[in-house]
């Protein structure tokens, strides 16, 4: 039973509706503002970002035992989801308009979900249209339907819940409902999250990356956090994107689940991201959280005011070097991204097998000095399979499978520190993106295949000798701190950490 069928009240519905007509009817509803050159400025009042505290699974004999219930994911009973849905039904059957959206996700050739999507604001429904892929009748894997109310009342202690915000799935429905956001990136990681449920019972990895490919065809996999790189350095000059964000690994190769963007637009320029500049300042991009100047005529992407964490969404077909199929062959390089505020990484090492499988589990970064209240030095933080919150289940279960395609295809993995040198955070200075472009394109074109190698001390790993046009100095990380002593500390410190991390991580 399909979504339009459970509402009663047919004639509310606007069917998926032209690009055009939405942005007019956000503009019309006042759900957003119309920037210079076209663009939909939305701004999602509290939530700028995801509500981590705020993700439910229902309780069945389908999710119980496969969900990593630890990963801050709360349960949720069958009964109070009934009613939940029940009552965010009749909701959204008793509002003047509400939109619908038929989508796909994934790779109709090796596995897809089709998606029904109803929400209240016009504005989300171009969303879907951009952040997933058109609806292929009958190519499906199967149908999955997200029920969109971020303006919805919710009483906590009716449903049980944490606060008046929800985004819950119930695996047995079939069904996502998202209550209490108007950040658009739930709805994105909403089935984000289902696929990377679904997925490994196939053999099948996903992978919260980029990728793109060269001009003879071989692909790359960008696996970071949020804020490290993935969508930059993916969407590069010279080279196809593939997608920013969200793919799938199979032996038939690379496969891009979405067939759009979202990337993050703080500091956003023509200069050092020309595409995605570009994509991000057309006729109909969506642009979330950034500062539109009072008499419309400009867009400040330094500003941050609202949030770091401003967003812009476009379809793929806004980037012009891009993989029409979003496919690509069994990557031959793989970059793990990590913004190392301690500064003790070196700016790329090589990766053996086992060292690429810990550093998958540890998916480390650093929260910055200043980002939070009390935080005064760099802080180590772990999110593994660099996508914790979107994973389902246990890192082990995405480990082995990484690790099969690993030995399988003897895939190289690359230790990128997209972070700082010199120093900490305050003290040393951060890799400009110049140098780390200059890397990862000489690797792509391999460059560093006879290149020597030395180990280093404290985390053992591989780390060239030479690479064209860098100063050999940033490559040792001990070379370029001024005081050796504290580098070893810091080091040795991060290290203890790291084993730490992956000691806890065991089932």
């Amino acid at each position: 039973m399909n979504i339009l069928a459970e509402l009663v009240n047919h004639s509310n519905a606007q069917i998926d509706l032209h690009k055009s007509l939405l942005l007019e009817k956000s503009l019309l509803r006042k759900e957003g503002l119309l920037g210079p050159a076209g663009e939909l400025v939305i701004q999602t009042g509290k939530h700028t970002g995801r509500s981590a505290n705020d993700k439910y699974v229902v309780l069945h004999e389908m999710s119980d035992e496969k969900i990593w219930w630890e990963n801050n994911i709360n349960k949720m009973t069958s009964q109070a989801y009934k009613e939940l849905s029940d009552d965010v039904i009749k909701y959204l059957n008793e509002q003047d308009e509400v939109f619908f959206t038929q989508r796909s996700i994934g790779s109709s050739s090796i596995f897809s979900l089709g998606i029904e999507f109803v929400s209240t604001q016009a504005s989300a429904a171009l969303f879907t249209q951009y952040m997933f892929k058109p609806f292929e009748e009958n190519l499906h894997n199967d149908h999955y339907k997200i029920l969109h109310a971020p303006n919805f009342k919710l009483d906590p202690k009716k449903y049980g819940t944490k606060s008046d915000t929800v985004i819950v799935t119930s695996f047995y429905d079939k069904t996502t409902i998202i209550i209490g956001t108007l950040y658009a990136g739930e709805i994105k990681k909403s089935m984000f999250s289902i696929m990377n449920y679904l997925l490994p019972d196939l053999g099948i990895l996903p992978m919260h990356s980029g990728a793109n490919q060269n001009s003879v065809e071989e692909s790359f996999v960008f696996f970071g956090l949020s804020g490290t790189g993935k969508t930059t350095l993916s969407t590069d000059d010279g080279l196809q994107l593939i997608g920013d964000d969200e793919h799938g690994l199979s032996d038939q190769g690379v496969f891009n689940f979405e067939g759009g963007c979202y990337a993050k637009t703080f500091k956003l320029s023509f200069e050092t991201e020309p595409s995605i500049y570009l994509a991000s300042t057309q006729f109909t991009s969506y642009l979330e959280n950034v500062k539109l100047s009072e008499d419309r005529s400009s867009i400040d992407f330094f500003d941050d005011s609202f949030t770091e964490n401003g967003r812009s969404s476009y379809p793929l077909s806004f980037i012009e070097n891009r993989v029409e199929s979003g496919k690509g062959k069994i990557p031959k390089n793989i970059f793990y991204l990590s913004a190392d505020a301690f500064g003790v990484l070196p700016p790329v090492s090589l990766l053996n097998n086992e060292q690429a499988i810990d550093f998958f589990k540890l998916g480390y970064s650093a929260k910055l000095a200043g980002t939070e209240i009390g935080i005064k030095t760099p802080i180590a933080t772990f999110s593994p399979c660099f996508g914790a919150p979107f994973m389902l289940r246990h890192p082990e279960v995405y480990s082995d499978l990484l690790s099969n395609y690993l030995d399988k295809y003897k895939i190289n993995v690359w230790l990128i520190n997209t972070g700082w040198y010199g120093g900490s955070f305050g003290e040393g200075n951060r890799f400009p993106l110049k140098v780390t472009r200059s890397i990862i394109r000489q690797i792509q074109s391999n460059k560093l295949d006879k290149v020597e190698f030395s180990t280093d001390e404290i985390f053992k790993l591989q780390i060239p000798n030479f690479i064209e046009g860098i100063d050999t100095k940033l490559l040792i990380p001990q070379n370029s701190w001024k005081n050796s002593s504290d580098y070893l500390e810091i080091a040795n410190r991060l290290a203890e950490s790291f084993k730490t991390q992956l000691e806890n991580l065991k089932l």
